[in-house]
């Protein structure tokens, strides 16, 4: 029986990854697969015939991947850089400062969590066209720029940080932005790298908002680009569109394993579950 009771959690754990892994496991089978396989349910790894090397380069010529994963790294890169910039300091000034209202701007940033972007796309897309900002960098970024999870993360990871600390760098004559970027971000870059995962991931799988005010493929991150591919090239041909499908997830799969521990120990440290 106590075997039983330590087995069933890794059983019901190893259910799960199943289920989350199979839709993955499908997309790669179905890009090394003919056409003539391609709705054949059997879940062999190995098709009767590999159709692979047509289907990759098929799905790298009929759109300009280079460029599409280029302009995903420069949305993505450049949300994160301005949202730690700005959340950093936010987060700080409510974890360890203290000053009238604070607890009125930490309920607003708690509030803040619960507004869809969706509601928002109406007027921030109207605010962008009549600033003529379409078809830019600008405003495939502009709406994420204040991310309140992102205050919200790391406050509650700033909060474990010693007073002791702080307190002995006032009197060594730190500044309060020495203090929050050079000693309490340093002492949370487990938070960070959980952070920079979820803002990567997310932008870079983000289909919604590129959608609204992209138009021109020069512009497209990766998911926009694939529609683009299966609207315009591919049709039926499941296969090609399976293997972009790939290319383009490949790097978000490559960013979790290569921060799969900080990500960890940065949802442990600041609670968030």
């Amino acid at each position: 029986m106590p075997v039983f009771r330590r087995l069933l959690p890794l059983l019901l754990l190893g259910l799960g990854a199943i289920f989350a892994l199979l839709p993955f496991y499908w997309m790669v089978l179905t890009s090394i697969r003919p056409p003539a396989e391609i709705f054949n349910i059997s879940l062999w790894p190995v098709p009767q015939d590999f159709h692979a090397a047509e289907n990759y380069a098929k799905a790298a010529s009929a759109v300009p991947m280079a460029r599409l994963m280029l302009n995903g790294a420069i949305v993505c890169l450049g949300i994160l850089v301005v949202q730690v910039a700005t959340a950093v300091p936010a987060a700080f000034a409510l974890a360890k400062l203290r000053f009238p209202g604070q607890r009125l701007f930490l309920t607003l940033v708690i509030a803040a969590l619960c507004v869809p972007m969706q509601a928002l796309a109406l007027p921030l897309y109207v605010g962008l066209a009549s600033a003529r900002l379409l078809n830019t960098y600008f405003a495939l970024m502009a709406p994420f720029f204040l991310s309140v999870f992102a205050i919200f993360l790391f406050r509650q990871s700033f909060r474990s940080y010693p007073d002791e600390i702080i307190e002995a760098a006032r009197l060594d004559g730190f500044s309060w932005m020495e203090i929050c970027w050079g000693l309490v971000l340093r002492g949370s870059l487990p938070a960070l790298a959980a952070f920079s995962v979820f803002s990567i991931v997310a932008h870079w799988n983000d289909l919604y908002w590129p959608l609204i005010v992209v138009t021109d493929i020069a512009y497209a991150p990766p998911p926009l680009g694939v529609l683009f591919f299966a609207d315009a090239e591919s049709g039926a041909d499941y296969g090609a569109l399976m293997a972009g499908a790939a290319m383009i997830t490949a790097p978000m799969v490559l960013c979790f394993l290569f921060a799969r521990r900080q990500f960890i120990a940065g949802i442990t440290m600041t609670g968030v579950k």
